[in-house]
């Protein structure tokens, strides 16, 4: 069911792109059917600046033309999926380990639309784990940093290094990535802030006043949130 509101999802938003336009393609499986619809428009003119590598492999499998960030001034659009929307479309992302590209392209963006299926709305963010992406040198050691912030946020949890069947994660940039389970963040903007002064960590997955507009899916079809 989440596949299918995810693709309505995904569906809606290519219809928001013009010819012409620059647009920023998000990673995940969300954002995968919207660089899918996107393709089957066939418009013109278009330039796409891929989040991540996987995602710059499947634009080209399907002949979109692609532009480096360093390429272009500024990006019209940006579409990307969440891993939690929570008030005021704060976002958890990160899930898909490419939270440092997407938030550099989401902030050279004019307009960002995050997609996603309903079960992904939530009253207060916190239940998806917040991934932090975090340099790999040394990277133990600003994790018992990041454990002393998050206790200062009555988080008791630790956060995790997160390993696939690979071994330990690395990013697109060669970090590593730490999933904090919060269980529930109830001041987003303290917590971002006391996180990006860590010495060590690159970025965090909390989106916060950046999504102008959610297309969510849903079974009815798809419903639009404002911020």
């Amino acid at each position: 069911m989440s596949d299918n509101q995810k693709q309505l999802a995904g569906e809606a938003a290519a219809l928001r792109v013009e010819p012409g336009m620059v647009v920023g393609l998000g990673t995940g499986s969300t954002a995968a059917w919207f660089v899918k619809a996107l393709a089957a428009r066939d418009l013109s003119d278009l330039r796409c600046v891929p989040t991540s590598e996987k995602t710059a492999d499947l634009a080209r499998e399907l002949g979109l033309p692609l532009a480096a960030l360093d390429d272009v001034s500024r990006i019209d659009l940006t579409v990307d999926g969440a891993d939690e929307v929570g008030p005021g479309l704060a976002l958890i992302k990160g899930g898909g380990a490419a939270l440092l590209r997407e938030k550099l392209v989401w902030e050279a963006s004019d307009r960002c639309i995050v997609i996603a299926d309903a079960a992904k709305v939530v009253p207060v963010l916190g239940a998806f784990p917040l991934p932090i992406e975090v340099v790999a040198f040394g990277h133990r050691s600003t994790a018992n940093r990041i454990m002393d912030v998050l206790t200062d946020h009555d988080i008791a949890m630790p956060a995790r290094l997160r390993q696939a069947d690979r071994g330990v994660v690395r990013t697109d940039g060669g970090n590593v990535i730490y999933d904090a389970k919060c269980q529930a963040i109830h001041d987003p903007v303290r917590l971002a802030d006391d996180l990006k002064l860590i010495t060590g960590v690159v970025e965090h997955g909390l989106f916060l006043d950046l999504a102008d507009e959610a297309i969510i899916g849903d079974d009815g079809g798809v419903r639009t949130l404002l911020p």
